[in-house]
């Protein structure tokens, strides 16, 4: 049954790479190479590339260079030319953050160490909407996409955010901003075929209504073929979805200090996986079965902005985000409303004051079964804000000192504090220092309170070689499951950060980052208890273990982070990113997840080089060198992975690319999946061609 839907979602999709690779040989047989390769990376000097102006930081528009924290920013030519097809993969550039890939649709994405599907101390947001998704606390990646086009920039802060962006910003804070609609006028088509990315297409197109009203629509499909798992089966894990939306960005007169945005998107879509299903019923067998997901969601946001002649700044922003996601373990249908305010002005001479409120609310209906489930299965949830910052300028031009606290009020932990210091040093325009500390939380999940799983069938003889305390007999099954706690406490961080940046030459620059955090509080699944069932047949003797969520581990972590951008010829760009972390946790009783489980999920070391080339006036050439190093948990071993694109402007409307990735493995694990009943995919070498035309 499995095998003869797979065949006939091909077929419907045979079409699809069929019209790609017609229209691909179509704009070559009618296209000169004549024209010169739109490239900004290698056209910028150093300093303007590095000078980009973010917004994360502080909430307000400043120089990357100047921030008082670790940032990292990811321009439109660096996704572009990473050949990245999704968010996930354009974030691997990033210093400091673990990406690993566990099957076609599926990412587990952190910053600074606990790595997993789910990850929850990783905040990220999209034109100030949250992605975060509190049921599991993380990000669903297979949800989360965009037109990779239309987004201006990627703001990365490693580290917390918490003071500004609230509970679960806790190691970091990614920023997606799109571009605004008077940037994107006129049309845009892409489409493009390969081995696994079996077709794609997107196309876009913006215009103005009158003098200051501009808009842009658009539409994007695509189709990710079966991967392989370890055993060289079919992971039916097959990824297809289709999403469109619009943006709209309106001046209220052409003095007028009043701005007004409004944006949505729209998605439909199913994510496949293989899952293991234990079976607590005579013969007490785990089934991997093919468990395909439907996705489906649209938000809504609303955005007006008031600034003065004198900096001053509010805004006034709200959002509805409406969401599906189900499957035969778990369904969730959930609704988000989100409203925010926010004022900025000068306070003194020598003092800009930022303040804001908020308010959340959210709503959900579960759909259980036998392997997930929740008490219970609706629930509603609201989150009260509010948060203040104070920029001091000590010296001019030389000290600033940032002091700022977030206040929030939760259903599940009441109030929390969150206060954070930054102070910055510039002695020279090419020398800056900083140093930062900061307490953020990580408030419960839905998950945490109210979920039951049925983990795992384990063999008792597994158990007592483990050490495991429970008088087991030999030769039998245990039935794992894992319940919520209502008693469960927020996840509590105190970090220490110092960072330097310089620019040492006008060919070479550094941006170095030091940390030390200090966890307390931490998520554990510690033993309950246990029972034994006597059931009729075969085995004689079934035990059920009950682990319960507690806040038993503790620990630190610390490491540092380098980036060095170098351009040696006028031509050629090089950027090197080097990460290194060291995890320390100590778990108090026996668990089901112990510290040396959490320290072997992320990369002890990491290493990028990416190089991008303009080798004549129409031709580029990037390349993308990566080595992660192994996770103990999962048994994966450390690996290389080396990247390339190609790219041939053919005249100032058509390019066409060719992209290879994983070129030196066959198929690789990335992750595991551990706790949760996803069965991961090998990562296999692929090849896809695209084409891109302006209109």
């Amino acid at each position: 049954m499995v095998t003869t839907r797979s065949h006939q979602r091909r077929k419907r999709f045979l079409s699809r790479k069929a019209t790609s690779l017609a229209a691909i040989s179509i704009l070559m047989a009618s296209s000169q190479p004549c024209w010169a390769a739109h490239s900004n990376i290698t056209a910028l000097s150093l300093e303007e590339l590095l000078a980009v102006e973010i917004t994360s930081v502080s909430k307000k528009s400043e120089k990357a260079t100047e921030a008082p924290a670790a940032v990292f920013v990811i321009n439109q030519d660096d996704i572009k030319r990473s050949g990245a097809t999704t968010i996930p993969e354009v974030l691997r550039m990033v210093p400091g953050l673990q990406v690993a890939r566990i099957d076609a649709n599926k990412w587990a994405v952190s910053s600074r160490g606990f790595n997993g599907f789910s990850s929850n101390k990783l905040l990220v947001l999209m034109d100030g909407r949250t992605m975060y998704n509190p049921l599991f606390s993380g990000v669903l990646w297979d949800t989360q996409d965009t037109m990779l086009d239309d987004i201006e920039r990627i703001e990365v802060i490693r580290g917390p955010g918490a003071s500004l962006w609230g509970a679960n910003a806790v190691n970091g804070v990614i920023n997606i901003i799109s571009k605004h609609s008077a940037d994107t006028q006129g049309g845009l088509l892409t489409a493009g075929t390969g081995t696994e990315e079996q077709g794609f297409g997107s196309i876009r197109y913006g215009a103005k209504v009158n003098d200051h009203t501009t808009y842009r629509v658009y539409g994007k499909n695509f189709s990710r073929s079966d991967l392989e798992s370890a055993d060289g089966s079919n992971a039916n894990d097959d990824w297809h979805q289709a999403r469109g939306g619009f943006r709209l960005d309106s001046v209220a007169a052409p003095d007028s200090p009043y701005s007004f945005t409004i944006q949505g998107d729209g998605y439909n879509g199913y994510s496949d996986a293989t899952t293991n299903i234990p079976d607590a019923t005579s013969p007490y067998l785990s089934t991997d079965i093919s468990n395909p997901s439907n996705v489906r969601g649209a938000n809504l946001l609303t955005r007006l902005t008031k600034k003065e002649k004198d900096n001053s700044e509010m805004s006034l922003q709200a959002y509805y985000d409406r969401e599906r996601n189900n499957d035969l373990v778990l369904g969730d249908d959930r609704g988000t409303g989100d409203i925010e305010f926010q004022h900025r002005f000068h306070a003194t001479e020598k003092q800009e004051l930022t303040w804001g409120l908020g308010y959340r609310y959210s709503h959900n209906t579960l759909e259980n079964s036998q392997t997930i489930s929740f008490a219970p299965t609706s629930r509603s949830d609201m989150l009260f804000s509010a948060f203040v910052q104070d920029e001091i300028t000590l010296v001019e031009d030389l000290f600033r000192l940032t002091l700022g606290s977030k206040f929030e009020h939760n259903d599940f932990t009441g109030y929390e504090v969150q206060p954070s210091g930054r102070l910055l040093y510039t002695p020279h325009k090419h020398h800056t220092f900083w140093a930062a500390v900061s307490q953020a939380v990580r408030t419960p999940s839905q998950a945490d309170r109210d979920v039951r799983i049925s983990s795992a069938l384990v063999p008792t003889n597994f158990l007592i070689a483990a050490g495991h305390p429970y008088p087991f007999a030999a030769n039998e099954l245990a039935e794992i499951t894992i319940s919520g706690n209502e008693e469960f406490k927020s996840e509590k961080l105190t970090a220490y950060e110092i960072g330097y940046r310089t620019q040492v030459h006008e060919r070479l620059a550094f941006d170095a980052t030091a940390f030390f955090n200090d966890y307390s509080r931490l998520r554990t699944i510690p033993l309950a208890g246990g029972s034994i069932i006597t059931p009729t047949g075969n085995p004689a003797y079934f035990y059920q273990l009950d682990y319960k969520d507690g806040n038993d581990m503790k620990g630190n972590t610390y490491g540092f982070e380098l980036v060095a951008d170098a351009k040696p010829l006028d031509w050629w760009r090089l950027q090197l990113a080097y990460t290194f972390l060291r995890m320390d946790l100590h778990e108090t009783g026996q668990g089901l997840y112990a510290g040396e489980d959490a320290e072997g999920e992320s990369p002890r070391n990491q290493i990028s080089l990416r190089s991008m080339m303009d080798l004549s006036p129409t031709i580029t050439l990037d390349t993308w060198l990566r080595y992660v190093d192994n996770l103990p948990t999962y048994g994966i071993d450390s690996y290389v992975a080396f990247d390339a694109r190609i790219g041939w402007q053919l005249n100032p409307q058509v390019e066409l690319s060719l992209v290879g990735r994983n070129l030196l493995d066959n198929a690789q694990p990335e992750f595991g999946a551990l706790y949760i009943n996803i069965i991961p995919s090998e990562i296999p070498r692929s090849v896809y061609a695209q084409v891109r035309m302006t209109f």
